[in-house]
Protein backbone atom coordinates (compact mmCIF):
# COMPACT_ATOMS: atom_id res chain seq x y z
CA UNK A 1 0.00 0.00 0.00
CA UNK A 2 1.55 3.34 -0.92
CA UNK A 3 2.10 5.86 1.90
CA UNK A 4 -0.13 8.78 2.53
CA UNK A 5 1.29 11.82 1.73
CA UNK A 6 1.65 14.90 3.60
CA UNK A 7 -0.31 17.55 2.20
CA UNK A 8 2.58 20.74 2.26
CA UNK A 9 1.85 23.86 3.91
CA UNK A 10 2.05 27.30 2.26
CA UNK A 11 5.24 27.92 3.65
CA UNK A 12 6.66 25.01 2.04
CA UNK A 13 4.95 25.78 -0.67
CA UNK A 14 6.59 29.18 -1.27
CA UNK A 15 10.05 27.16 -0.77
CA UNK A 16 9.17 25.14 -3.23
CA UNK A 17 8.01 28.31 -6.04
CA UNK A 18 10.53 29.75 -5.30
CA UNK A 19 13.70 27.10 -6.18
CA UNK A 20 11.74 26.79 -9.61
CA UNK A 21 12.26 30.71 -9.77
CA UNK A 22 15.91 30.56 -8.53
CA UNK A 23 17.09 27.53 -10.76
CA UNK A 24 14.12 26.50 -13.24
CA UNK A 25 12.56 23.33 -14.14
CA UNK A 26 15.19 21.38 -16.21
CA UNK A 27 18.53 22.23 -13.45
CA UNK A 28 16.49 21.74 -10.50
CA UNK A 29 16.50 17.93 -8.54
CA UNK A 30 14.54 17.20 -6.06
CA UNK A 31 18.18 16.95 -4.10
CA UNK A 32 18.28 21.01 -5.21
CA UNK A 33 14.75 21.25 -4.06
CA UNK A 34 15.15 19.54 -0.60
CA UNK A 35 18.49 21.94 0.33
CA UNK A 36 16.20 25.21 -0.83
CA UNK A 37 13.52 23.74 1.21
CA UNK A 38 15.77 23.19 4.40
CA UNK A 39 15.11 19.96 4.22
CA UNK A 40 16.48 15.70 3.69
CA UNK A 41 15.72 14.34 -0.17
CA UNK A 42 13.29 11.84 2.00
CA UNK A 43 11.57 14.19 3.49
CA UNK A 44 10.83 16.26 0.52
CA UNK A 45 9.52 12.79 -0.56
CA UNK A 46 6.91 12.91 2.70
CA UNK A 47 5.06 15.20 0.37
CA UNK A 48 5.90 14.94 -3.49
CA UNK A 49 6.62 11.54 -5.66
CA UNK A 50 8.99 14.08 -8.05
CA UNK A 51 9.60 17.05 -9.34
CA UNK A 52 6.26 17.78 -11.52
CA UNK A 53 4.24 16.94 -8.65
CA UNK A 54 5.85 19.56 -7.10
CA UNK A 55 5.79 22.11 -9.78
CA UNK A 56 2.26 21.69 -10.45
CA UNK A 57 1.64 22.08 -6.58
CA UNK A 58 3.14 25.39 -6.44
CA UNK A 59 2.03 26.46 -9.52
CA UNK A 60 -1.83 25.93 -8.11
CA UNK A 61 -1.08 27.59 -4.66
CA UNK A 62 0.17 30.23 -6.71
CA UNK A 63 -2.99 30.73 -8.49
CA UNK A 64 -5.00 30.22 -5.48
CA UNK A 65 -3.30 32.69 -3.89
CA UNK A 66 -3.70 35.04 -6.56
CA UNK A 67 -7.36 34.31 -6.91
CA UNK A 68 -8.54 34.92 -3.17
CA UNK A 69 -6.21 38.11 -2.50
CA UNK A 70 -7.83 39.76 -5.35
CA UNK A 71 -11.11 39.64 -4.85
CA UNK A 72 -10.19 40.24 -1.40
CA UNK A 73 -8.17 43.79 -2.81
CA UNK A 74 -11.14 44.05 -4.71
CA UNK A 75 -13.75 43.97 -1.26
CA UNK A 76 -11.23 46.73 0.39
CA UNK A 77 -11.34 48.88 -2.65
CA UNK A 78 -15.10 48.67 -2.64
CA UNK A 79 -15.02 49.45 1.38
CA UNK A 80 -12.57 52.05 0.85
CA UNK A 81 -15.42 54.23 -1.33
CA UNK A 82 -13.62 53.24 -4.55
CA UNK A 83 -15.40 53.03 -8.05
CA UNK A 84 -15.85 50.47 -9.91
CA UNK A 85 -12.85 50.76 -11.87
CA UNK A 86 -10.87 51.17 -8.62
CA UNK A 87 -12.28 47.17 -7.66
CA UNK A 88 -11.61 45.67 -11.11
CA UNK A 89 -8.52 47.19 -11.95
CA UNK A 90 -7.25 46.33 -7.67
CA UNK A 91 -8.60 42.50 -8.93
CA UNK A 92 -6.82 42.00 -12.16
CA UNK A 93 -3.50 43.79 -10.67
CA UNK A 94 -3.50 41.03 -7.91
CA UNK A 95 -4.56 38.50 -9.67
CA UNK A 96 -2.71 38.62 -13.02
CA UNK A 97 0.21 41.04 -11.73
CA UNK A 98 1.96 39.58 -8.77
CA UNK A 99 2.48 36.38 -10.70
CA UNK A 100 3.84 37.93 -13.50
CA UNK A 101 6.08 40.12 -10.72
CA UNK A 102 7.22 37.32 -9.13
CA UNK A 103 7.35 35.45 -12.65
CA UNK A 104 9.70 38.61 -14.36
CA UNK A 105 12.46 38.58 -11.49
CA UNK A 106 13.31 35.10 -12.44
CA UNK A 107 16.01 34.70 -15.07
CA UNK A 108 14.61 31.12 -15.67
CA UNK A 109 11.13 33.07 -16.97
CA UNK A 110 10.95 31.77 -21.03
CA UNK A 111 11.98 28.29 -19.71
CA UNK A 112 9.40 28.26 -16.92
CA UNK A 113 6.52 29.78 -18.99
CA UNK A 114 7.14 26.86 -21.30
CA UNK A 115 6.98 24.23 -18.53
CA UNK A 116 3.77 25.83 -16.94
CA UNK A 117 1.82 25.17 -20.14
CA UNK A 118 3.34 21.96 -20.82
CA UNK A 119 2.91 20.35 -17.27
CA UNK A 120 0.07 22.63 -15.98
CA UNK A 121 -2.53 23.21 -18.59
CA UNK A 122 -5.17 21.39 -17.07
CA UNK A 123 -4.51 24.14 -13.93
CA UNK A 124 -4.11 27.20 -15.90
CA UNK A 125 -7.79 26.46 -18.14
CA UNK A 126 -9.87 25.57 -14.24
CA UNK A 127 -8.31 28.22 -13.07
CA UNK A 128 -9.12 31.11 -16.13
CA UNK A 129 -12.69 29.94 -16.26
CA UNK A 130 -13.40 29.69 -12.44
CA UNK A 131 -12.56 33.66 -12.44
CA UNK A 132 -14.01 34.63 -15.08
CA UNK A 133 -16.48 33.33 -13.29
CA UNK A 134 -16.36 34.59 -10.04
CA UNK A 135 -15.67 38.14 -11.96
CA UNK A 136 -18.90 37.96 -13.82
CA UNK A 137 -20.67 37.34 -10.76
CA UNK A 138 -18.67 40.74 -8.87
CA UNK A 139 -19.72 42.79 -12.27
CA UNK A 140 -23.41 41.88 -11.56
CA UNK A 141 -23.05 42.56 -7.90
CA UNK A 142 -21.40 46.04 -8.58
CA UNK A 143 -24.35 46.55 -11.60
CA UNK A 144 -26.54 46.08 -8.76
CA UNK A 145 -25.36 48.28 -6.26
CA UNK A 146 -25.03 50.92 -9.00
CA UNK A 147 -21.35 51.15 -9.69
CA UNK A 148 -21.82 50.01 -13.55
CA UNK A 149 -24.83 49.58 -15.68
CA UNK A 150 -24.17 46.88 -18.05
CA UNK A 151 -25.21 48.12 -21.83
CA UNK A 152 -28.48 45.63 -23.17
CA UNK A 153 -26.13 43.79 -25.61
CA UNK A 154 -23.33 43.12 -23.44
CA UNK A 155 -23.56 40.13 -20.53
CA UNK A 156 -21.14 40.25 -17.06
CA UNK A 157 -19.83 36.85 -18.67
CA UNK A 158 -18.77 38.98 -21.96
CA UNK A 159 -17.02 41.61 -19.85
CA UNK A 160 -15.93 39.43 -17.31
CA UNK A 161 -13.56 37.01 -20.57
CA UNK A 162 -13.16 40.66 -22.17
CA UNK A 163 -11.32 42.04 -18.98
CA UNK A 164 -9.43 38.38 -18.24
CA UNK A 165 -8.30 38.78 -22.35
CA UNK A 166 -7.11 42.12 -21.58
CA UNK A 167 -5.00 41.65 -18.62
CA UNK A 168 -3.59 38.48 -20.57
CA UNK A 169 -2.42 41.17 -23.13
CA UNK A 170 -0.54 42.79 -20.84
CA UNK A 171 1.23 39.83 -19.43
CA UNK A 172 2.14 39.19 -22.73
CA UNK A 173 3.32 42.15 -24.32
CA UNK A 174 6.78 43.21 -26.22
CA UNK A 175 8.52 44.69 -25.17
CA UNK A 176 7.49 43.32 -21.89
CA UNK A 177 5.89 45.93 -19.23
CA UNK A 178 8.11 46.82 -16.38
CA UNK A 179 6.87 44.72 -12.95
CA UNK A 180 6.52 48.15 -11.41
CA UNK A 181 4.11 49.98 -13.94
CA UNK A 182 1.94 47.08 -14.48
CA UNK A 183 -0.77 48.34 -11.74
CA UNK A 184 -1.02 51.06 -14.10
CA UNK A 185 -1.20 49.45 -17.68
CA UNK A 186 -4.28 47.04 -15.82
CA UNK A 187 -6.14 50.23 -14.91
CA UNK A 188 -5.88 51.42 -18.11
CA UNK A 189 -6.71 48.44 -20.17
CA UNK A 190 -9.40 48.23 -17.75
CA UNK A 191 -11.00 51.62 -18.37
CA UNK A 192 -10.50 51.02 -22.05
CA UNK A 193 -12.51 48.00 -22.03
CA UNK A 194 -15.04 49.57 -19.58
CA UNK A 195 -15.48 52.65 -21.05
CA UNK A 196 -14.10 52.43 -24.64
CA UNK A 197 -11.43 54.92 -26.00
CA UNK A 198 -13.48 55.85 -29.22
CA UNK A 199 -16.65 56.68 -30.74
CA UNK A 200 -17.98 56.22 -34.43
CA UNK A 201 -18.36 59.25 -36.56
CA UNK A 202 -21.98 60.40 -36.99
CA UNK A 203 -22.04 59.41 -40.66
CA UNK A 204 -20.81 55.81 -39.41
CA UNK A 205 -23.27 55.69 -36.61
CA UNK A 206 -26.20 56.61 -38.93
CA UNK A 207 -25.17 54.14 -41.84
CA UNK A 208 -24.60 51.00 -38.99
CA UNK A 209 -27.91 51.87 -37.53
CA UNK A 210 -29.19 51.97 -41.56
CA UNK A 211 -28.03 48.63 -42.04
CA UNK A 212 -29.12 46.98 -39.06
CA UNK A 213 -32.67 47.69 -39.84
CA UNK A 214 -32.51 46.41 -43.05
Amino acid sequence: MAKRKIKPSPALLLKVEKAFRDFGYGELSMLGMAKACDLSTRALYNYFDNKEEAFRAAMLFRNELALSNGFASGRQQRENGGSALDILSAIINIRFGDTRRLANASPHLVELNAEVFTRCNDIVTTVAHFFEAELAKELLELARAGFLKLRDDVTAEQLAQALSNGARGVNQRLPPVPPQELGYRYREMCQFILYGGAELPAESARRRASSETV
